[in-house]
Order: C-alpha cells, then structure tokens, then sequence
C-alpha cells in the first residue's frame, strides 16, 4: 500500500424504491474490495444483504476529515447512502477540497441501483400510507366524502389541458391521480371488500391487454377505426349489457351527457328519433339536446364547445369591466 496514495471515497447510492439486494455488479465488486463501508442509516434496506454477503458495515457516518484520514494509504472508504445521496457530506467534502490544506482522496459517486419507470408511484403510496396513519383529516375521509373532490379535480385538469400550461398540467395531473391512490387507501380498511392500489393496478392492466388484442393477441387493427371497432367489441362482450345506454353515467353534465347518448346510438346504428317538448318549459332543453346531437354528428365536442364560448362570454365581460 502506497502512504502517499490518498485513496479514494465512494458514494455508494442504493435506491429505496429498487428490492433490496439487487445492486449492480459494479457496486457489489466495490464493497467486497473496500477497506471500510459505512451507512449511517440504521433502516436501510440493503444492510442484511451486505451482512449476508460477508460485508461488514460500521454504522454511522465519519465526518469529511476522518474520512480522508480514513482513505490514507490507498484505502478504499464507501458510504452507503440512499437514492438521494448524503448532501451535508458532500458538502464538507467539498468545503475541505476547497480549503486547499488536504490532499482529497479520489472521490466516486456509484449509482448502485437504478429506479425504474414509475418508481415514485411506490413513494406516493408509502406517503399516503402514513398520512392516512397519522393526518387527522385524512384518517376520517370516506369514499363518499372524497367524491366531490374527485370530480372538482377533473375539472381541473380539463381547464388545464383548455389552457395548455404545462406545468398546471402536470400538477393536476397529479391531483387527479392523488385521487385514485387516496381511494385505494381507504378501500384497504373494509372488513368485507378490501382492496389496495396494487389491486386497482392489476385490474386495469388486465383490462388494458385484454382490450388490445392487436398489441397483446394475434388482432390486427391498422387504423384508429379498427382500434376503435376491436374496444367496442371486447366491451360488448364484457359487459353483457341490456342497453346501448348500460353504463352512461346520468350525473354528468347535461351536454356531455346528450353528447354520449347520441355517439351510443349512431354506434349502434339505431334510429331514434329526438323527444319533442314533454311541456310547456321545456322547449330550451329539446333544443339544446338537438344541438348538442348534432355537434356530436359532426365530430364536436358540445361541453367544450361551450365552455370555449363561456371563456370568451367570460372575457367580454372583464373587458367591459376594464379588468385585464
């Protein structure tokens, strides 16, 4: 061993969101091969695989100096720390390479695991876990006092898409999925039915393969038609339903509502013929069903063809205010 060598530190980052044990070959050479290992988290998931695996451990984390103390010689000293790595170490390191007083050991940061895709949908689960846990707001909700949010969010997310602010896309985004997550969490607790995210997941991705047979089966669909033909069949099958309406939901905005009544139909190729007047008042609500078919007829969307000319309605308006 060289005394002159001033060795080197290895940041050795293991991600919680990866099963414990699966660090890359890399990382496993280097800690058999080190002279010290350290990891100041007592919790951490990977330390019975490194006691398994022969690896001692020393808790705890040794300032920047005895560090490079440590490293004297040509020794190899890794740290383990999470997925987000140990800031305040890193910053004494580089407070004392700055000082120009130490000769620094080489330093290596070692992603020894990686996230994959989708990752920090496990953090989001683990956060609402505990906020479920220890939130007194939280703890209480149920499904139906939570329904109104869902919906509020949904509208949200529209008017963010409507507007194309990105970054309010991608937090309602996130609103809207909150929803689903709190959902799962609280159905966990039912004594009858329980049921988790994990649950919710595998269902839609076993409905999502069976839906497309031509990504997952031996289908063919080379258009958006076809696609469109290969969805409605398998939900047909699936559904067993009675009536083209089976499945439409009455509380949804009025237009929309006309809107999807009306693509059930030309779908189906039935001939129905509009209502006429069920009374007198009624008139405005025949008309409005008429117009909302007909936009569908031609391929637009009523509900946000009115709300594009509530905006506009909406901007007349502060302009007469004088309200930029």
């Amino acid at each position: 061993m060289n005394a002159e060598d001033p060795g080197r530190i290895v940041l050795l980052t293991a991600s919680h969101r990866v099963a414990p044990g699966l660090l890359s070959w890399p990382a496993w050479q280097t800690l058999h091969a080190a002279d010290h290992v350290h990891c100041g988290e007592q919790d951490q998931p990977q330390l019975p695989y490194l006691r398994e695996a022969g690896i001692t451990v020393t808790p705890g984390v040794p300032d920047a100096q005895e560090l490079v103390d440590a490293c004297a010689g040509g020794r190899t000293v890794v740290v383990l720390t999470g997925g987000e790595g140990n800031q305040p170490l890193t910053d004494q390191l580089a407070r004392l390479a700055g000082s120009g007083r130490v000769q620094m050991p080489n330093l290596e940061l070692l992603p020894g695991s990686y996230d994959l895709p989708g990752a920090r949908l496990l953090d989001l689960v683990q956060v609402m876990d505990r906020i479920r846990l220890e939130c007194p707001w939280t703890s209480q909700k149920t499904h139906k006092g939570l329904a109104k949010y869902a919906i509020e969010e949904a509208y949200e997310l529209v008017e963010a898409i409507e507007d194309g602010n990105r970054e309010e896309l991608r937090e309602e985004l996130g609103d809207v999925l909150l929803q689903v997550v709190f959902h799962a969490r609280i159905a966990e607790e039912d004594e009858e039915e329980p049921f988790s995210v994990d649950d919710v997941a595998a269902t839609l991705v076993e409905k999502l393969i069976h839906r497309h047979p031509h990504v997952f089966g031996d289908e063919t669909a080379e258009t958006p038609e076809d696609v469109h033909a290969h969805w409605l069949r398998t939900k047909a099958i699936e559904k067993q339903r009675e009536s083209v309406t089976d499945g439409v939901p009455l509380g949804q905005p009025g237009l929309a509502l006309a809107a999807k009544l009306a693509s059930r139909v030309r779908t189906a190729g039935l001939d129905v013929p509009l209502p006429g007047s069920g009374g007198e008042g009624d008139d405005i609500g025949y008309r409005l069903l008429a117009l909302a078919v007909r936009a569908q007829e031609d391929g637009i969307d009523p509900e946000a063809a009115l709300r594009a000319a509530g905006r506009a309605y909406r901007d007349a308006i502060r302009a007469a205010e004088g309200v930029g």
